[in-house]
């Protein structure tokens, strides 16, 4: 009976105090994007993902949030299209394959190319470490070194560790976009 009272609570705060949100997910192929959206949206995780060409939607439902997310391709041929997608977003999110330290160099300049366009200005940014249940994964605070995420000003940051495949962080990751949805 509980269950009954807490999907009944659930429907009423999503008929009354509905929230939507844009997130756009950005990061170098292979860093695990997809496979992030298809767990947050409650899928299986899939070992074989297949590369994403151009961009994917999926919506995300947390308590009374919808949350619309926009995952674009990380080959470099998609790049370009990255500012557009993550123009007037709540939260943009940056996946960071951290087991792959020879990727950091890179993600780390692209990042901070897409962070220094002017239309990003202010967007909240959540920098995502995944694949932490690897060996020899780097360590949140390696990831903010590594990135430079220190020299990043004019915006909120944080940075996680997390892991997809084996659903690690993920709670705290949809936590921390819900409490930016009405921002």
């Amino acid at each position: 009976m509980a269950g009954f009272f807490t999907w009944l609570w659930d429907w009423l705060l999503w008929v009354f105090w509905a929230t939507e949100m844009d997130v756009t997910i950005i990061g170098l192929q292979n860093a695990g994007k997809t496979s992030l959206v298809r767990v947050l949206a409650g899928n299986e995780f899939t070992v074989d993902s297949l590369p994403t060409v151009a961009f994917n939607k999926k919506e995300v439902k947390k308590g009374h949030v919808s949350i619309k997310c926009w995952d674009l391709g990380g080959q470099p041929r998609f790049r370009s299209m990255w500012e557009r997608y993550c123009r007037g977003v709540n939260a943009i999110i940056f996946v960071v394959d951290a087991a792959d330290k020879n990727a950091i160099p890179v993600a780390k300049e692209e990042l901070h190319d897409l962070l220094s366009k002017p239309t990003l200005e202010g967007i909240p940014l959540l920098v995502l470490g995944n694949k932490s249940d690897l060996p020899n994964k780097l360590s949140v605070d390696d990831l903010i070194d590594q990135l430079d995420l220190k020299s990043v000003v004019h915006r909120e940051i944080s940075c996680y560790g997390i892991s997809a495949k084996e659903e690690t962080n993920l709670e705290a990751v949809l936590q921390w976009l819900v409490a930016r949805s009405g921002k």
